[in-house]
């Protein structure tokens, strides 16, 4: 087992976020400690002197004028999460709860949002034992926060809702004691702490932009071997080409091309006397294409980089001066974008595959047998995968409308700007499957367009690859039931085993460390 990822303050990797997301342990570093009793000491001082200060000892929202008596301060925090806990729609999976709560814990950790240490230690228990909230995915509009599904992952911790333990859905109050735990008593501002941020559509966004990174990766190695099994040119892949237009993703993208193709006995057969002058768009703009894609990505993944460890809630407090103010920083417009531009990338990566596939099935540009049939007309090949195919990609087109051009007043128009970020992060994850199985299809055409070739062998890391492939899924000499295949394929794109097959370095949208 990795070693449990740190949450430490405003500084953890997105390495350590992608760990997180497949699975590797968190836990709360401790040295944060004195900045979260500090804060807490904050708001003990602000409700002993009795000055009305939003989020402690004020209604929310359009009530925020509405004066709170102390006697009822514990039970306004309980009230907010209940109230805002009105999510609906399919729960969010697992592994995006289990982000949700790390990066909730690496907010408050900072000393910034005025929680008891008890209540930071709380929710950092209920992720290290495994106390997942069953949280509706539809019902945020990415300002004020992410309230409702964030309610949802605070009130599972009071003991409210429900909760999965050990892979059971149960009531929340059935997980804590599964878990070993008390529900939890909130304190003055925690409520409101707990379910303020944007720590929801930053979970998902991430969740999109890992899972993009893997299909990205994989579409390299689907598109070299598509380039062989057309007999397509190496020529515009040349280092000179690009160095001239600079752009870094266009160049790393030129460069991982020229080596899973190198070596290549399938493109030595026709470097001379070769009627063809120029290859489709579809294989010879793949550095233009792909690079383009894997700069936006990393564009992405620098602004969620910050995002994962901003403070995000509202109000915020500052210890050294006693001060509580009350800001913007749950706006999650930097979330939008950055979710507008990975799909984006999703979108253009999957249409561009799509186009490797058509043409391969087209024996008037691929010139293999037509749907790369043994006997074409007897058997109709890979006809209708690439339907499919196309079918995928334009699903993917109309879940690629920016989300954050979009906006709907909330609360009376108090919140009369919000981001949509959070169903704009939703939809990545689903893009990026449709992606995997367009890349999964281009693996199995581009594979069995490589076996007419045969005995001319591809490159040594692209024969990895589609040994890697013929390991499960043999070649396809007669019409069988398809699907089975593409699961199979879409296995390797997922999991990113297809990518390492080719045992290279190949572009990467996040650093490894």
């Amino acid at each position: 087992m990795p070693n449990p990822i740190r949450l430490t303050a405003g500084t953890v990797p997105l390495s350590g976020w992608r760990a997180i997301y497949f699975g590797t342990a968190a836990v709360c570093d401790l040295a944060c400690r004195p900045a979260v009793e500090a804060a807490a000491r904050a708001v003990a001082a602000i409700v002993a002197v009795g000055a009305p200060v939003y989020g402690i000892n004020t209604g929310f929202g359009k009530l925020a004028s509405v004066r709170i008596s102390d006697g009822d301060l514990a039970v306004l925090q309980r009230n907010i999460v209940l109230s805002h806990a009105a999510g609906v729609g399919a729960p969010l999976p697992d592994a995006v709860v289990r982000l949700m709560m790390a990066l909730k814990v690496a907010s408050l950790a900072q000393g910034a949002s005025g929680v008891r240490w008890e209540t930071l230690a709380h929710l950092a228990a209920c992720l290290e034992r495994g106390v997942l909230p069953v949280i509706p995915g539809q019902g945020s509009v990415g300002a004020s926060g992410d309230l409702a599904p964030l309610a949802h992952l605070a009130a599972a911790l009071i003991g409210v809702g429900e909760a999965s333990w050990d892979g059971a859905v149960m009531p929340g109050m059935a997980a804590l004691a599964k878990a070993g735990l008390e529900p939890l008593q909130l304190g003055p501002k925690e409520g409101l702490a707990l379910l303020n941020g944007t720590q929801t559509s930053t979970a998902l966004a991430l969740a999109g932009l890992f899972e993009a990174e893997r299909a990205f990766q994989a579409a390299l190695v689907t598109g070299a071997l598509a380039t062989d099994a057309a007999r397509g040119s190496d020529g515009p892949f040349d280092p000179r080409i690009h160095a001239l237009r600079r752009h870094q993703g266009q160049v790393e993208v030129a460069g991982g091309l020229r080596a899973l193709i190198a070596g290549s006995a399938i493109r030595a057969s026709h470097l001379l006397d070769d009627v063809r002058v120029q290859d489709p768009y579809s294989l010879r703009c793949q550095p233009q294409v792909m690079g383009a894609c894997l700069d936006l990505l990393r564009q992405a993944a620098g602004t969620l980089a910050i995002e994962a460890n901003a403070v995000s809630d509202n109000p915020l407090v500052f210890a050294d001066t006693g001060e509580v103010i009350s800001g913007g920083n749950f706006h999650a417009e930097p979330v939008a974008f950055a979710a507008d531009m990975i799909a984006l990338a999703l979108c253009e990566i999957g249409s561009i595959t799509e186009r490797r596939i058509a043409l391969l099935i087209d024996p008037a540009l691929s010139g293999l047998p037509a749907f790369l049939a043994r006997q074409p007309g007897l058997h109709s090949g890979f006809m209708i995968p690439q339907v499919t195919a196309a079918a995928l990609v334009a699903e993917n087109r109309q879940c690629a409308h920016p989300a954050s051009v979009d906006s709907i007043p909330t609360s009376a128009n108090q919140e009369d700007h919000v981001s949509m970020a959070t169903h704009g992060a939703r939809r990545l994850r689903a893009m990026a499957e449709n992606l995997v199985q367009i890349v999964a299809i281009e693996l199995l055409t581009a594979a069995q367009g490589c076996d007419f070739h045969a005995p001319l062998r591809s490159s040594e890391p692209l024969e990895r690859a589609r040994a890697t492939l013929r390991a499960r899924v043999p070649a396809f000499d007669a019409d069988r039931y398809f699907a089975p295949d593409i699961a199979l394929a879409a296995d390797l794109v997922r999991s990113g085993a297809l990518a390492a097959a080719v045992a290279m370095d190949l572009p990467a949208v996040t650093p490894a460390d």
